[in-house]
């Protein structure tokens, strides 16, 4: 018996960023038969990363005979129009269409940043979808409306296995917190202001006064990602200088492997302030908990399905300033009770296996009209 075709219509690294890395994960799973002789379908892929090659994607789309076609959509005008092509595209050749949309600003752009027809067409090709797949529950609101709710389905993302520190690695790291002096707070993303770094920074310079008002250096700031614009350069570099934040603030350039490895586990906690529009569900915070790390964020896009404010961290409301956070940050048996309880939670529902076996299900629901849909994706 031959395998469902499916054709990933989605971008590709390079660049790396969350979206690219979990498709990546997902097209080398064991559901690919290229990967697997026994994996549930057989993968192709158009990568449209790069719009010069738009119109040789459209070719290999039209050219293809796959049984679903896998869509990561964008959150961009300008990526949308390309989107409303290949959306035109596979309706006319009645080909079936599964979305994923990584993040949550699509309705926001759709409804207050477009104009009349670009709106109107959005809602008319998701109408005509076989489904659509958000990163976490409060997410679906995105697609409310626009098309059934029994076709939205929900898959968490997910940490890459080779970023989780072992259990042993965790309990010498829990061993270790113990006797700290200072503990190391970790900023990793990509250097976009409305990712929050300048407020991290913030953190930095109020440790910095705390320090220099006869206080004992209780945190050190680590910063890692990658610089798109000079200009975030030259305001993190100049911010640091000018506020002589030198012996506080560490930044180590873009990090992967056993670089990112080891920054993972001797930081202790994440800080993570981001309103960027298109956030969903931040694998960057997904990482740091099942690294054993207590994590500052805010309630923004799909992060309250993962951290609730003192539970599993704290939440920074926009009235908040930097020095709020470090009272709540000075007793070691409450950052240790976080630590091992997100440490938790990422096993249980973080790890690749979730995301795959959940993106296995959303495949073969939309595939095969008999799969049992009240489950969890």
């Amino acid at each position: 018996m031959s395998k469902k075709k499916i054709c990933f219509i989605a971008q590709f690294p390079p660049p790396m960023h969350g979206l690219s890395k979990a498709v990546e994960t997902l097209y080398n799973s064991e559901l690919n038969t290229a990967v697997d002789s026994n994996g549930e379908f057989e993968f192709e892929k158009v990568d449209i990363t790069n719009n010069k090659n738009f119109v040789k994607n459209l070719l290999k789309i039209s050219c293809s005979k796959a049984d679903l076609f896998y869509f990561t959509i964008s959150q961009t005008r300008g990526g949308n129009l390309r989107d409303l092509v290949i959306f035109k595209l596979l309706e006319l050749q009645h080909k079936k269409c599964l979305i994923h949309l990584h993040g949550g600003y699509y309705r926001q752009l759709v409804d207050n940043d477009m104009a009349g027809w670009q709106r109107k067409a959005n809602y008319k090709a998701i109408k005509k979808l076989a489904g659509a797949i958000v990163l976490s529950k409060s997410l679906k609101k995105i697609f409310k409306g626009m098309i059934d709710d029994d076709k939205i389905f929900v898959v968490e993302n997910c940490v890459d296995d080779q970023y989780l520190l072992t259990d042993q690695e965790i309990e010498e790291k829990l061993a270790a917190l113990r006797d700290k002096k200072v503990l190391h707070v970790l900023w990793l993303s990509n250097f976009i202001r409305s990712k929050g770094y300048p407020f991290v920074l913030e953190m930095a310079k109020a440790e910095k006064e705390r320090v220099d008002a006869g206080g004992e250096k209780r945190f050190h700031f680590d910063f890692a990602g990658k610089f798109f614009e000079d200009s975030e350069k030259t305001y993190f570099e100049s911010y640091v200088k000018d506020n002589r934040l030198e012996e506080y603030v560490t930044y180590h350039g873009i990090v992967v492997g056993e670089e990112k490895r080891r920054l993972l586990k001797t930081c202790y906690i994440f800080a993570l302030p981001t309103r960027y529009p298109n956030e969903g569900q931040p694998i960057s915070i997904l990482e740091a908990m099942g690294n054993g790390m207590f994590i500052i964020t805010t309630d923004h896009a799909g992060i309250p399905d993962i951290v609730k404010d003192g539970i599993n961290g704290l939440i920074i409301q926009k009235k908040n300033c930097a020095s709020d956070f470090f009272e709540n940050l000075q007793n070691q048996d409450t950052i240790e009770e976080i630590v091992i309880n997100n440490r938790k939670l990422v096993a249980k529902r973080f790890k690749q296996n979730n995301y795959i076996n959940a993106m296995d299900r959303a495949f073969r629901n939309i595939l095969n009209k008999n799969i049992d849909k009240t489950k969890q994706y």
